[in-house]
């Protein structure tokens, strides 16, 4: 039982890794300009499924954002077109922000279980010893 809840936990644990990992390149992304002909960074997002044994979860796939972006008009910044536009990835701050704090929190959470799993073993193990 204690063994399944660590590696149950440690699959959530990779998962909200590889979450936060897609957060923090969308964070540092979203505000990297190209010329509106150009290609734009698109989000990534993380889409998690339930392990094939019925324990755990791992990443299914990495589904990136809309390629269009938004266009703004900008007629100093060096890659502006004509018309004066450049474009930035469609990525929304706070919706980023919430999902960090989200994925934060599960990842914290299944570090708790880990911990407190393996307490639960070294406790079994001294019991053992007596």
């Amino acid at each position: 039982m204690t063994f399944d809840a660590i590696g149950i936990a440690g699959s959530a644990l990779t998962v909200h890794r590889k979450w936060l990992d897609a957060v923090s390149d969308n964070l540092a992304n979203m505000n990297n300009a190209s010329s509106t002909d150009g290609e734009v960074f698109r989000a990534r997002y993380i889409e998690a499924a339930e392990g094939n044994d019925g324990q755990g979860v791992y990443v299914k796939s990495t589904p990136l954002g809309d390629a269009t972006g938004r266009i703004v008009y900008q007629p100093d910044h060096p890659l502006a077109d004509a018309d004066g536009n450049v474009k930035y990835p469609d990525i929304d701050l706070a919706e980023q922000m919430g999902t960090l704090i989200i994925a934060q929190r599960g990842y914290q959470a299944n570090a708790q279980v880990v911990d407190r799993a393996r307490e639960t073993y070294l406790a079994a193990l001294e019991i053992g010893k007596s």
